[in-house]
This record gives structure tokens, sequence and C-alpha cells, in this order.
């Protein structure tokens, strides 16, 4: 569905460019776009690699299961259902820490392979699913990094000026979400 949407701003766009006599420009632009994109995504991806690097460090040097542990509390408040010991605790604290730091690219794997642990198996998303989704969706982090590394490279002159709206933003959303889960999953308990 989404191939044919943009398929059809394309060609809108190229129809647009014709009747008014600006397919030279339209071409122009969608060259240049293409460029741009390109070379974005490679100093994204420069980033992201950078950022999974480090956490695999981290993860090797043992800073993970450190902080895993340090979060047990804040896990056993977010999803009542999850034992200490349950193997999606470790990817959830990463994607977590990851999303904070506001590299939810380089979240993305922790928060796959958590997924994958807190199946059940089913079709059916458990409760600790949801929450974890509601939860990434919330928009968790304390420094936007993306957002910084964005401002920076088309030419901000106070890239982290987002800090402060970046903050408040992520304290209502994840609140809120916050809110929602306990909300739900209390109705669930006898």
């Amino acid at each position: 569905m989404l191939n044919h949407l943009w398929s059809l701003m394309l060609l809108s766009g190229i129809l647009w460019g014709t009747l008014n006599g600006t397919l030279a420009a339209t071409t122009q632009g969608l060259i240049d776009a293409a460029s741009e994109a390109v070379s974005l995504s490679l100093a994204m991806l420069g980033i992201m690699s950078f950022w999974c690097g480090i956490l695999e460090i981290g993860n090797q040097a043992g800073l993970i299961d450190w902080l895993a542990e340090r979060l047990g509390g804040i896990l056993d408040f977010l999803f009542p259902g999850l034992e200490p010991g349950h193997p999606a605790r470790k990817p959830i604290a990463v994607n977590i820490v990851a999303n904070m730091l506001g590299l939810g690219m380089a979240a993305t794997p922790a928060g796959l392979e958590a997924m994958q642990k807190l199946s059940d198996g089913s079709d059916t998303a458990t409760d600790s699913m949801c929450t974890f989704l509601i939860l990434n969706v919330s928009s968790l982090q304390l420094i936007p990094v993306s957002m910084i590394a964005f401002r920076s490279r088309y030419g901000s002159t106070n890239p982290s000026a987002v800090l402060g709206p970046a903050l408040a933003a992520t304290v209502c959303s994840t609140a809120a979400a916050v809110l929602f889960c306990q909300i739900m999953n209390r109705r669930q308990r006898p």
C-alpha cells in the first residue's frame, strides 16, 4: 500500500511539473532530493553504527547487565507479569537506555529481540508486549541525539536548542503512556 502511495505522489509531481511547464525543475529537484537522501542516509548510518558499536562494547563489558539490574524496579513497575529472571528484561533495558539517549535506530534490534522474548507463541500480543510497544511509541528520550545530528547536518546555529522542548515532550508522552498502561493492567486484574 505504501509503495502505491509513494508512486502516486511521484507520478502526480511529474504530471504537475509537465502541465505547468516546469518539468526540468521537477527533474532537477528529484535528482537533488535523491542525492541529499543518500548523503543523509550515510551520515545517519555512521551515527547508528557508532552507537550500536558502543552498545555492543557495553554488552561485552557487562554494562548492559548492570543497567538491566539497576532498572529492575522500573521494569517491575512497568511489567508486573515479568519475573526477575525473564530473558526479555535485558533487551528491554537496552532498548530503554538507547531510547533515553535518543538512539531510536540503535534501540531497534534490542526492541525486536525483546518482543520475540515477550511473545507467548500465539498470534495475540501479551500485556507485556503492549506495554513495551506503548512505551516505545511514547518517544522516551532524554537526549535527542538523532535530532541534534539532523540539525547539525543542516547547518543549525544551535543544534542542541531542541533539548528543552524535547525533554518536556518526552516527559508528557511517557507519563501518559505509563499511566495508560497502569490503568489497563489494573482493569485486567481480578
